[in-house]
């Protein structure tokens, strides 16, 4: 097709082409969204001054929260490290704390303003740091999801669970059809709860923390599983099959979790005798199969800090948090590697740099409020309705 037949047929670039390309915006969505402002140049050699100078004259009106995956660069500004639910958790623990910063991704501070009080102020020093797997599923999406459900005569039986890494939209969700939130180290916990409750379980939006949670650690097969596309009709599923299912699992996954492959754990196994494989449950399923070890980001550092001396640890997570894990244990002479040889970062946890974080301490301490993260009222009493049951979790 010619140029000119393509222009008479008055073709428009779709909103979701034009939300990839980074010239719309969606403000229900973790991406999309510009910062503001004039940053410092990257080669300032006095930003970790600059910083520092910040932080001290905000003193105790600012709590820097740094999630595991930050690079090393701005996790020592952080006054508490941890996973997203830990740092959310931990921002409500204080009160005193004007502005809360938060090093991570949107999703992330969004969890962080549901659970803190309304005088304080949660910021993201970069608000074009989203997360892959939260875009994966929209509100409107899981809406439609529900109708199918309703339509196939099964949504009365399902109760919806939804990991942390999701949107404020989808934990509201959650919360008002029944359902309960959950983090990769309580994901049992919470499918247990969740089929005491109704007969199946919608899990959003991590197939693959779902999967492996109900199939390895539940005892399912993968034949009770079955996976919703939300890009095709009705999910790309039959009613029977929906009838059939225990588990809906959402198609979704970790841009970075979603890398590592079988011949990722062969290929470093052949590469260093004796090495243990520890990864992440949003690993593939058969990553996951293949592993010695599976756990989350705080299991992973407690099962370092538990191995042995001259131990050999091929880890499968985010590569900041694997260098920095390496250099801590070096000296005990334990060997850990990064499981893939191809490099991978989480391209937006990256986004939050030094030269974000300087411009965001400055800003504050000059009495200028930049890149507040706002959840509203009634998507935060949902929200949090699904988070307090989370809590609620023997």
């Amino acid at each position: 097709m010619t140029t000119a037949q393509t222009q008479e047929l008055d073709v428009q670039p779709s909103p979701l082409a034009l939300l990839l390309l980074g010239r719309e915006a969606d403000p229900r969505s973790e991406r999309g969204v510009e910062c503001p402002g004039d940053l410092p140049s990257p080669s300032d050699p006095d930003l970790v001054a600059r910083a520092r100078a910040a932080k001290e004259k905000l003193g105790n009106k600012v709590f820097v929260l740094g999630h595991h995956y930050q690079r090393d660069e701005v996790i020592q500004f952080a006054d508490v490290t941890g996973d997203s639910f830990k740092l959310a958790r931990d921002a409500a623990a204080r009160p005193e704390a004007e502005y809360i910063v938060f090093c991570g991704v949107h999703f992330m501070a969004e969890s962080a303003d549901i659970l803190t009080g309304d005088e304080q102020k949660v910021v993201l020093p970069d608000l074009a740091a989203g997360c892959s797997m939260a875009d994966m599923a929209t509100a409107e999406q899981v809406a439609e999801c529900w109708d199918v459900l309703t339509e196939a005569g099964v949504a009365e039986q399902v109760v919806p669970v939804s990991y942390m890494n999701s949107s404020a939209d989808i934990k509201a969700f959650t919360g008002k059809h029944g359902g309960t939130i959950c983090t990769s180290s309580n994901a049992e916990r919470a499918l247990e709860w969740a089929f005491e409750q109704g007969e199946k379980v919608l899990f959003l939006p991590d197939q693959h923390l779902g999967r492996n949670t109900a199939v390895r650690d539940m005892g399912m097969s993968l034949d009770d599983c079955v996976l919703y596309n939300p890009h095709k009709p009705n999910g790309g599923l039959t009613a029977e099959q929906l009838r059939d299912a225990k588990m809906i699992l959402w198609r979704g996954h970790c841009s970075v979790h979603g890398r590592f492959s079988l011949d990722s754990v062969n290929d470093v196994r052949a590469r260093i005798p004796g090495v243990n494989v520890l990864v992440h449950p949003e690993c593939k399923h058969e990553v996951v199969e293949a592993a010695d070890y599976v756990g989350s980001t705080e299991y992973i550092i407690k099962a370092l800090e538990a191995a042995p001396a001259g131990s050999k640890w091929a880890i499968g997570t985010e590569l900041n948090l694997v260098r920095r894990l390496a250099n801590r244990f070096a000296p005990e002479g334990k060997e850990i590697v990064f499981l893939d040889k191809t490099v991978c970062f989480c391209s937006t946890m990256n986004r939050i740099d030094l030269p974000h974080l300087v411009w965001t301490l400055e800003s504050l301490a000059d009495g200028k409020l930049v890149n507040q993260i706002s959840v509203d009222r009634e998507t935060e009493a949902f929200a949090k309705l699904a988070l307090e049951r989370m809590l609620a979790l023997p």
